[in-house]
């Protein structure tokens, strides 16, 4: 038997789900993400059930759907932004292979030489591609102690890799980047 969570949940998502899914399909350009927000947006109220009102649940599922599809094309345009450096670094020029190994390697080093604190807060943001906000929710702090803690984690990879001038200082202007 399920329990009164279990069962307000699912009277929830039986009763919204096409629409929510209608809703982010007409707000995102990509139909093969649609399903993947669609999820995260009745994950984030089964986690947070107590927070649904009663009578206004689907105002609050479409809010919750907008902040999430705002923070994948936040996501979206920092990759696209990336590409686009790296586009622009490399055009025009054919680099010695070696040179990118090096580099490669003076990146591992550097990040290997970070405190672990340093290491996990750019793992959140690069790899995971956290933005800022559910990374420091992910490490249990503020958002502002966050920044701060992601300011300096760049600036002590950037300090590293200063020290091995060569290919990781191409390394190093990339990473030159503001700390938003």
């Amino acid at each position: 038997m399920e329990t009164s969570d279990e069962q307000r949940f699912t009277a929830l998502y039986r009763a919204h789900h096409p629409a929510v899914q209608a809703y982010v399909r007409r707000r995102l350009d990509s139909r093969h993400g649609v399903d993947d927000v669609v999820a995260e947006v009745f994950l984030t109220a089964w986690r947070r059930l107590e927070d649904v009102p009663p009578r206004a649940a689907l105002p609050w599922l479409y809010a919750t759907a907008r902040r999430l599809l705002a923070n994948t094309r936040r996501a979206e345009q920092r990759r696209l932004n990336l590409s686009e450096a790296v586009a622009r670094h490399s055009v025009g020029r054919v680099d010695d292979p070696a040179d990118g190994v090096a580099g490669h390697l003076a990146l591992a080093d550097a990040f290997g030489a970070l405190r672990e604190q340093d290491r996990e807060v750019l793992r959140l943001v690069l790899w995971e591609e956290l933005p800022p906000r559910q990374a420091a929710k992910a490490l249990g702090c503020t958002a502002a102690a966050f920044h701060v803690r992601l300011h300096r984690a760049r600036t002590r990879l950037r300090r590293h890799l200063a020290a091995d001038a060569g290919p990781a200082q191409r390394v190093a202007t990339i990473l030159g980047g503001t700390d938003a």
